[in-house]
Parts: structure tokens; C-alpha cells; sequence
């Protein structure tokens, strides 16, 4: 098995957890300095992050739990 595929068939470690936490928050940080500026472009691009953060997070709530029952399934046979 080479090194890409262990890498694939781990969980995800805790730069990818936080990289959706992290897009939030500059996100976050975007849209207000959009509106503090009066950057409707700065503001947009916030948002963005935002909603982009959000759907990572939401994602990879998903993979764990898709993942968690089928390991415990070939643990049992």
C-alpha cells in the first residue's frame, strides 16, 4: 500500500478539522472589514468564506459519522 493511500484511508487530522473553523473566521474577518470600509467586493468575498467554512464543517461531520459505524461493523466479524 503506498503513502497516499494510508493517508486516504485515516481520519482527518487536526489541520483539516480546523481548516473549516479557520475559513470561518476569516470569514468573518472579511465581511467586517467590508462593511467597515464600504467594500461591497471585501464583504462578498466574507460571506463566501463563510458559507464555504460552514459546508466543510458540515462535511466532515458527515465523513466521520459515514465512517464510524462501518469500522465497527468489520471490527465485530
Amino acid at each position: 500500500m503506498s503513502q497516499q493511500e494510508d493517508n486516504e484511508n485515516e481520519k482527518p487530522d487536526l489541520k483539516d478539522r480546523i481548516s473549516g473553523l479557520g475559513q470561518k473566521i476569516i470569514g468573518e474577518i472579511e465581511t467586517i472589514g467590508g462593511v467597515l470600509t464600504a467594500d461591497p467586493i471585501t464583504q462578498a468575498e466574507g460571506e463566501f468564506n463563510l458559507e464555504v467554512g460552514e459546508l466543510r464543517e458540515e462535511i466532515e461531520e458527515d465523513l466521520e459519522n459515514s465512517k464510524a459505524p462501518d469500522s465497527e461493523e468489520t471490527d465485530a466479524k
